[in-house]
This record gives C-alpha cells, structure tokens and sequence, in this order.
C-alpha cells in the first residue's frame, strides 16, 4: 500500500475507504519502523475476515504493531499471554455465581473484542490453543451450550518465537490452516534500528500511543465499505483456474509431505482479490496471486524432514512452484 497524507477519516464510500485504508501505513510507521509489509497483510486479513500468524523473534515490535493498527482503525483491542498454565475459560469467558441474584451469570473473556493479540501462542498446551478454533472458525463460542456471538470485525493476531522450542506446543496443521496469513517479522534494518533508538532516546513510550501522534484514520464504516467492494472484485476463470495449478503443484511436490488444501487454495483466491483492490484494480491479475501465495501458503505445507536437513525451506518450495506453474495471458 502506498502512503497518503489525506485525512480520510470514516466514511462507508469505497473509494474513500481505499484512502483511509492506505493512510494506515503511515499512521502505524508513527510508532513501529519497517514493518510496512506486515500492516498491508494485517489490512487483507481484515478485509478477508481472517486472522494472521505473526512469526519473529521477541522484541520486533509484534505486540506494538497489532496495538498500533486497532488505534488507527478505531477498534476495541485485548491481549492474551499464553501460558502452560493458562484455562480456555481464561480466554472465552465462564459462568460466574452472583450471590444476590443466586444465578450463574456469564463473564466474556478476552475473545470478546476486535483485534485479540495472542501472544506466544504455541506456549499453552492444545486444549487451550483449541479453545480459538470456534472463536476464529465460527466466530462464536460456546459456554455451557449457549453459543454467544463474537463483535465484528474480530480478528486474532497470535504470535510465536521461532527460536525457543523447549517449553513450546507447535500448532496442529488443522489449526495452522485457520490462520489466512502467516507473517515473518524480519530484524530490523541497520538505518531502521537507529531510527528506533533514535526515538526512544527522544522520549518515545510505545504505551503511549497518542502522544507518539497515532490518531484514527478509518474505522468499521470504511472496513465494511471495503469488504463490499473487495466482494466485486472480478475474477477471471483463467486466474480461478491459476490458483488451482499452484495448489495441486504443491501436492505433487517432493519437497513436502504435506500440500495446499482447498481450504488453503479459497484462501488465496481471497486474499490476492483484497489485494488487487488494495492497488485500485477492480480485477485480479496474476501478479496479485504472486504477491500473497507465500504468507497465505508457507503455513499450510510441510516440509520432508530430508529435504529440511538439505536446507529446503516453505518459501523455497513455493518460489520454485510459482517460476515453473504456467502464468495466464
């Protein structure tokens, strides 16, 4: 997405809405350096109605990303440390006895909000890590049988270290395949980390948002907007047909053990439709594909422990897949 000074504030209109959308990134850049490409795939889960894996090591700004990005769209925002020890009642709610009314009344749990941060999601144990799945699948939970409806837009941002393993539970495939995006957060450049030294030495407090000048620049409005127009975006059969031949080639690949589902092919249908609107087409073409098949697949396929001892990465895998699928005129 291209920065834009304009101050386009809520609206409904989709043209404005792209506008307000795109501002995003030079709101967040007030308070977290370098990570456009992160805010841009946070953008297309939530016009999507998908949720993101963010995947770096600590200290790269993914908690103050996520907190950035809920001020500047205007959105209700919780954070959840996981925990070995943490309940799924800690994160959907439970019922609680009210001694004056001598009824079990129900508590919402940090689910209940737009942006859940998830912090180190792979540090509780499945039973709580599947406590998400309703939450993300059906946008729902479920307490003692009553199903209770989640806000929109609700998306879950979790967050996992890729250098600490001992004390970790990874995530299953069936609930990697429920995050649309898998997002790596790089170090920092050598000019990006002075400029954040530079800032912290000048008093920035990345708890304080609003004196770092973080204001909002769209809101639910302008998301909805968006959502409806990204839903008239065309797609061409040939491009249809494009997204298949990527996912069956990764089923065929002798790199991986395990493919793209369907699942995973609808999923990069949506996401390169989102960000074909994003860039101001009413149509995807195949370089919008391109653009989104690694954070949309790199989780959904599993590598040959042979092919991971030579050094054969996800992203390799899929880069050597979209040079040899053929591209459509």
């Amino acid at each position: 997405m291209d920065p834009t000074t304009d101050n386009a504030g809520p609206s409904g209109n989709p043209g404005t809405a792209r506008d307000a959308l795109e501002a995003l990134r030079a709101e967040i850049a007030k308070a977290v350096v370098g990570q456009d490409p992160a805010v841009t795939g946070l953008v297309v889960a939530l016009l999507c109605r998908g949720h993101v894996l963010l995947e770096g090591v600590p200290g790269v700004a993914k908690t103050l990303l996520v907190r950035a990005l809920a001020s500047a769209l205007e959105l209700d925002t919780k954070r959840v440390q996981f925990t070995p020890d943490l309940m799924p009642s800690d994160v959907t709610g439970s019922l609680v006895y009210d001694t004056r009314s001598a009824e079990f009344s129900f508590q919402p749990g940090p689910v209940f909000t737009n942006l859940l941060l998830a912090d180190e999601i792979n540090r509780t144990p499945p039973k709580t890590q599947s406590s998400l799945l309703e939450a993300m699948e059906e946008r729902q939970v479920t307490v003692d049988g009553t199903p209770r409806a989640l806000p929109d837009p609700f998306l879950v941002a979790a967050t996992q270290n890729p250098v600490e393993y001992e004390g970790t539970y990874p995530l299953p495939e069936a609930q990697l395949d429920r995050f649309l995006l898998k997002l790596t957060i790089p170090l920092p450049s050598r000019q990006d980390e002075i400029d954040v030294l530079t800032r912290h030495a000048e008093g920035f407090n990345p708890r304080d948002l609003r004196a770092a000048g973080v204001r909002p620049v769209a809101g639910p409005a302008d998301l909805e907007a968006a959502r409806a127009a990204v839903a008239k975006t065309t797609i061409s059969p040939e491009i249809t047909a494009y997204v298949v031949d990527i996912c069956r080639a990764t089923r065929e690949s002798p790199s991986l053990t395990l493919g793209v589902s369907p699942r995973g092919a609808t999923a990069l249908l949506a996401t390169a439709r989102a960000w074909a609107w994003l860039t101001g087409r009413d149509y995807v073409i195949p370089d919008d594909v391109k653009a989104l098949a690694l954070p949309t697949l790199r989780h959904r396929v599993q590598l040959r422990p042979e092919a991971e001892m030579e050094g054969v990465t996800a992203d390799s895998v899929i880069n050597a897949i979209l040079a040899h699928v053929p591209v459509p005129r």
